[in-house]
This record gives structure tokens, C-alpha cells and sequence, in this order.
């Protein structure tokens, strides 16, 4: 039996935690039932063989040579089928394990794809990490102990069964014994299910601060905040640790009753079974077959408990895992597509005013940095506002258009780990002379020339290895590479010194000649390069024209571009 991921998932049952455990389970449906099947095979078989052997003690004592045989060959053969059911059980069971985690993983990784920049606002970054290390091993427990519970069930009536007719009293004993000791163990449960959550919460929200920490640890030198966020992870770190060792009190003390109250159970079976064979009233096979099952009940007791704790933490899992797949983007396809013409077209926010002419070179200033943020939000359909291209509503488009058609490039992007020329080229469509190019324009060759395997070399995580600067100019020359119809960028020169900034100016109309761009900055070097400015002020158009045309007829923008030369 091999084991592959699905290539579709499926769409999972989110309507609650335990829908959603048997959906998995109902995703291998042949598997998961040749696996309980086995399992109650397996467990059944281990509970006819202390019947066996005490027919096989019987016929020795009677001396009846060939009633011994017999007994002898069926305890061979339930040994023999023992093995097979459980060996195959088990790859059943590693099987319906792999392939619950798995998928989960797949589920999660798809609706953080589908989520994009909503994920972050919804759900902290600790948590989706919990769910791909801890969670998916939980939840292919719960999935996996379904064959060893169900088969330890049938086996404790099966023995339950046969106690009974050989002695009523020995028989009650068993099974009114077995649920007061599953009783005892489920009053642990709930209290282990609390302690659970609480230290799952703590552990996502470390998992988070120690994320922000180092994302953050250059600032916090900078600003000598260090010590500071160091102590408070150190303190939540213990509180984290404290919430540890609670669950594990739990636990050890779960485990101590696993392992105290069926001893103590088969003490008290065996205990009454010698009584009765003094008395006569059963033999001595049958007090051996009597010692046998109550020793072999510990085995399905235990897995009974073990069940009762993996769907409890599989349960915890699963309502978190749910809890993520029920999130929805904050932008969505509308239900009737519109249809968008080929080729460039105007670009316009309603709102502002801004109107974005196709195949030019277009600069926006604002006086406040982030109005320019908040019209290119609209015009990439970040959010959803009255932007519009070649006059139909953004917002009436599929998504994967939008993005197809319109790419906006702006400082919260980030550069991700690998070699450098998938980072700049992440589609692979790109040539040799078109990524040096946009590196040329970007004014980022230095950067690649300096590295040890020029664009083969590997970009560490977030591209730390770089500086802000240098950063900046990678993400412009990524920007370059993927040539889209319409590109918007965002301050794409605050991080870099006067001489790069006046070259990346000088490039940048050449690179994008004859293509859509628009470029928020407040940069003089740049904004004299733009064929056309459009001038905003609280979040309104108020002046366009050409950079010189601006700066002498409009006294506002003269002072706004005065700021941003300083």
C-alpha cells in the first residue's frame, strides 16, 4: 500500500468539528473501513484465545489427546490470523493517518492562498504555524485510533459475552466493571480537554511574538526596545511553560489510571474466579480462560482510553482547523463575471478623480503619503470601491484578472527564500537579457554583482542579507520582470540615496516605454520624468499637468514636492 496527497483535496465540512473529522474519514472510505474492520479481526481473535487455551487445559486434565489437538491447531490459527489482521491493520491505520494530515494541510495552505493579505487581519501568523506542526498530528490520530477503538468495543463484548455463559456473577463483574472504569477515566477527560486549549491558545500567540520579534529584531536594536520584548517573551514563555506542565499533571495522572484501575480490575476478576473454582462451580480451564481475559482486557481498556484522549485533542484540533477554513477573503468574484476588453485601457478611481491613461508614464502626489496609498488600493481592487477599467468596474471582474492585468508593487512586499532568479522571475517565462534589463532599470545589477553566484545565488529569508535599500530595489526590478499591462508603484525610491534614485528616474520611463505605469512619489527626480502628474490632495485630485507645469502655476504641490526634495 503507498500512500500519495490528493491532488484536489475537496471541498471539507466545516459546519462543525466533529462534521469535519468524519469527512476526512469519509474521504477513504474503503481504507477506513478495511481498517476497523481489521482492528475488531485483530482485537476479536486476541479475545478467543483465552477461551482456547482453557478447552486446551480442560482436555489435558480429561487426558483427551484429541480434543487437545484440536484446541492446540484453533489457537494456532487465531494466532496466525492475529498477525495478518494486525499487520494489515496498522498499514490501514498509517494510511487513514497520513492522509487526514495531509489533506488538512492542503486545506490550510488553500485558504491561505485564497485568503491572501485577509489572512494576516484574521487570523495571527503563531496559529496557521500551530495548525501545520501540531494540529495535523492530532487530527491523523483521531483518524487513526477509530480501527484500535472500534476493534477494543467488540472485543470487551465479545469477552463480556463469553463470561456470561460460563458464570453469571464472574460475567456481571466484567461488564457492569468496564463502564465504571471508563467512567472514571472520562471524568479526567474534560479537564484534560481545558488544559489542552489553554495551552494550544498560548503556544500560537508565543509562536507569533517570536515571529514579530525577529521579523523586527534590526528595529528593535535600533531603537534599544530588545530588552524590553525579550523579557515579555520571556515571561510569556513561562506562562506558556506553566500551561505545560498543567496538561502534563493531567496526563500523567490519566495515564497512572490507565494503568491502576485495570490492575486492580484484574486482581478482583481473578480474585473471584479462583473463589468459584474452590467451590467447583467452574473449571480450572475456565479459571485460566477467566485470568486470560481479565489480563487481556487491560490491552482494550487502555486503547478505549487512548481513544477517548486522541478524539478529544483531534476535537481541539479540528475546531481550530474549521474555525481557519471558515474565514472568507475579503474580496470576492462576483457571481456574473463581466467581460474586459484585450489591451490597455484607462485606469480610474471614481473617488479621487485619478485617471490613469493607458501606454503613459504617470506620477501621483500626494500630500499625505497615504491618500497615494489608499487610490492604489482601489485601482489594484484591493478594496472594493467605483474603480474602473476600460470603463467596467473593477469590482465586476474576476479577481485573477484584475491581477493578471493590474500589478501593484508597493514596500510591504517581501522578498521570499530561494535562488534569486526564481525570486525575480517566480513564473519562469523570463530570459537572461530581460532580468538583466529590469535589473539595469531597477539600478540593481551592483546588488547581483556583488553576490557569490550572481543570480543563482540563494536569498536568505526575507532577504535579511540586504539592506532596506537594496531590498527596495530588488522588489522594483521583480516588478519590471513580470511586464504587466498596468503596473502601480508605491514609493518605489524612499529607501534608496539621491545618485540611485536620479538613475532609477532616468530608466524607468525607457524600461515601462509604451506601457501603462503609474508611480506614487513625492520625488522631484522622478516626478520630472513622468509625462504627466496628477496632484491629490485629501484624497482628491486638485491639479494635473507636467512636473514644471505644476510647480509654477500651483503653489500646494510646489510646497508638497518641497518636502519630499528635503
Amino acid at each position: 500500500m503507498r500512500f500519495s496527497p490528493a491532488g484536489d483535496p475537496g471541498v471539507p465540512d466545516c459546519r462543525s468539528a466533529t462534521r469535519y473529522l468524519l469527512w476526512l474519514a469519509g474521504r477513504h472510505k474503503l481504507v477506513f473501513t478495511a481498517g476497523i474492520l481489521l482492528g475488531v479481526t485483530w482485537m476479536v481473535a486476541q479475545a478467543l484465545m483465552p477461551a482456547a487455551v482453557g478447552r486446551a487445559v480442560d482436555a489435558l486434565t480429561r487426558r483427551d489427546q484429541q480434543a487437545l489437538l484440536g484446541w492446540g491447531l484453533v489457537l494456532l490459527g487465531l494466532g496466525v490470523l492475529q498477525a495478518v489482521a494486525g499487520i494489515l491493520r496498522h498499514r490501514c491505520a498509517v494510511h487513514n493517518w497520513l492522509a487526514a494530515a495531509y489533506r488538512t494541510v492542503q486545506l490550510t495552505v488553500a485558504v491561505a492562498n485564497r485568503l491572501g493579505a485577509t489572512l494576516p487581519k484574521r487570523v495571527a501568523a503563531g496559529e496557521v504555524v500551530s495548525i501545520g506542526t501540531s494540529d495535523i498530528s492530532h487530527i491523523g490520530g483521531a483518524i487513526d485510533i477509530t480501527a484500535r477503538g472500534t476493534g477494543s468495543l467488540v472485543a470487551i463484548v465479545t469477552v463480556a459475552v463469553i463470561l456470561l455463559s460460563a458464570s453469571v456473577p464472574l460475567g456481571l463483574v466484567v461488564v457492569l466493571g468496564v463502564p465504571v472504569l471508563m467512567a472514571v477515566v472520562g471524568l479526567l477527560i474534560r479537564p484534560l480537554h481545558r488544559q489542552q486549549q489553554a495551552y494550544r491558545d498560548s503556544e500560537g500567540a508565543l509562536t507569533t511574538r517570536a515571529g514579530d520579534i525577529v521579523s523586527g529584531l534590526r528595529v528593535l536594536r535600533g531603537v534599544g526596545g530588545e530588552p524590553v520584548l525579550s523579557a515579555r517573551y520571556r515571561a510569556q514563555s513561562q506562562a506558556l511553560r506553566g500551561d505545560g506542565v498543567r496538561v502534563a499533571r493531567v496526563e500523567s495522572l490519566l495515564e497512572a489510571v490507565q494503568v491502576l484501575l485495570p490492575g486492580a480490575f484484574l486482581v478482583l476478576v481473578t480474585w473471584l474466579g479462583a473463589r468459584f473454582a474452590l467451590r467447583g462451580e467452574i473449571s480450572a480451564g475456565q479459571l485460566v480462560a477467566f485470568y486470560g481475559y481479565t489480563a487481556f482486557l487491560v490491552n482494550p481498556l487502555r486503547n478505549l482510553t487512548e481513544a477517548a484522549d486522541k478524539l478529544t485533542r483531534g476535537h481541539v484540533a479540528a475546531r481550530r482547523v474549521v474555525r481557519l477554513l471558515r474565514l472568507t477573503p475579503e474580496l470576492v468574484d462576483p457571481p456574473h463575471p463581466a467581460s474586459l476588453p484585450d489591451g490597455p485601457g484607462e485606469l480610474a478611481d471614481g473617488e479621487s478623480g485619478v485617471l490613469v491613461r493607458p501606454g503613459r508614464f504617470t506620477a501621483l502626489a500626494a500630500t499625505a503619503p497615504e491618500d497615494a496609498v489608499v487610490i492604489v488600493d482601489r485601482l489594484g481592487r484591493y478594496v472594493d470601491a467605483e474603480a474602473t477599467l476600460h470603463g467596467v468596474p473593477l469590482r465586476d471582474l474576476p479577481l485573477a484578472t484584475v491581477r493578471e492585468r493590474i500589478l501593484v508593487a508597493d514596500n510591504d512586499a517581501h522578498l521570499f527564500t530561494g535562488p534569486l532568479r526564481a525570486e525575480l522571475d517566480p513564473h519562469d517565462r523570463a530570459d537572461d537579457a530581460t532580468i538583466t534589463a529590469a535589473l539595469a532599470a531597477a539600478s540593481a545589477t551592483d546588488i547581483v554583482d556583488a553576490l557569490p553566484d550572481g543570480l543563482d545565488s540563494v536569498v536568505a529569508e526575507r532577504g535579511r542579507e540586504f539592506s532596506g535599500g537594496q531590498q527596495q530595489r530588488l522588489r522594483l526590478a521583480r516588478a519590471l520582470v513580470a511586464a504587466p499591462e498596468t503596473l502601480l508603484l508605491v514609493e518605489p525610491t524612499s529607501a534608496v540615496d539621491a545618485h540611485t534614485e536620479a538613475r532609477i528616474a532616468d530608466r524607468l520611463g525607457a524600461a515601462r516605454a509604451g506601457q501603462t505605469t503609474l508611480v506614487c512619489t513625492t520625488s522631484p527626480l522622478v516626478l520630472s520624468r513622468a509625462e504627466h502628474v496628477i496632484f491629490v490632495e485629501d484624497g482628491k485630485v486638485v491639479a494635473e499637468g507636467t512636473h514644471a507645469e505644476l510647480l509654477d502655476g500651483e503653489p500646494r504641490y510646489r510646497a508638497t514636492v518641497s518636502r519630499g526634495e528635503d
